[in-house]
């Protein structure tokens, strides 16, 4: 899988630049502020090119970023080299599989985020993310995270789609064909992506496929509620109950 990230990590900021990361920060603290008033430290499982961590440490926050992508990871160094240093102080990033890494360390809070729960494909790959979460956790701490939820994928249906964009450097268009398998509550996301290099005109192709796991509330509990309690599950991005019509779902778990 780390194979598919490391090409994604070419062009994944460009892909993802109207992305509101500023607000997607602002909902997490809110939850953080209210829950866990005193959190100074997070670890972040999945942390990609570092956007999240990066404004989190913008917030006052100590951001620890873990990924198994090195190409990621190069990036979200170079993001980090090009801020203050009293914000890039608070930020530090490492290679690792959010299933084992153990970085010896515990924060106030863990956060996953960008449905990076949802590539947890077997029961073993969630067992572990969440024995991850509540190791590296403080009594109290909070565990935050985003996934697929089965009702607004089951009512939308994933269906194919088509992105354009470009940048000084590169000219990228991403099509996504979903296959869905309702046995396994899995979408296989086949991705063909084009690279257009502007300087050169040579055109580069990448065939992914993004295997993404849907859960239902029931399904999620089994795993977390003997290491975590007072479960609050919400529509990400919103105060409200998850619904057919929001695709992610949002949970916020207390470690026991």
């Amino acid at each position: 899988m780390n194979e598919v990230y490391d090409s994604y990590a070419q062009y994944y900021d460009l892909l993802y630049k109207d992305k509101d990361y500023i607000s997607e920060v602002n909902y997490l603290v809110s939850h953080i502020t209210k829950d866990a008033p005193k959190a100074k430290h997070i670890l972040e499982l999945g942390c990609g090119t570092g956007a999240h961590a990066e404004h989190l440490a913008r917030m006052g926050y100590r951001v620890h970023g873990i990924d198994m992508s090195e190409k990621m990871l190069v990036s979200a160094e170079k993001r980090k080299e090009g801020l203050p240093s009293e914000i890039a102080n608070r930020l530090s990033f490492g290679l690792g599989d959010i299933r084992s890494i153990r970085t010896g360390k515990i924060y106030d809070v863990v956060i996953s985020l960008f449905h990076v729960m949802s590539y947890q494909l077997s029961d073993s790959d969630l067992i572990g993310a969440f024995d991850t979460a509540q190791t590296h956790l403080s009594q109290g701490g909070l565990f935050l995270y985003d996934f697929w939820y089965d009702q607004s994928v089951l009512t939308q249906r994933p269906e194919v789609r088509v992105k354009r964009l470009e940048d000084d450097n590169i000219k990228v268009t991403r099509i996504a064909e979903p296959v869905i398998h309702l046995n396994t509550n899995i979408v296989d996301v086949n991705y063909t992506v084009f690279i257009n290099n502007k300087s050169t005109g040579k055109i580069d192709q990448i065939n992914e496929t993004h295997k993404m796991r849907y859960f239902s509330l029931s399904e999620l509990q089994c795993y977390w509620e003997s290491v975590f309690k007072d479960c609050i599950t919400l529509g990400w991005m919103t105060d409200c109950p998850p619904n057919s019509l929001i695709w992610a779902g949002f949970q916020k778990l207390k470690r026991i």
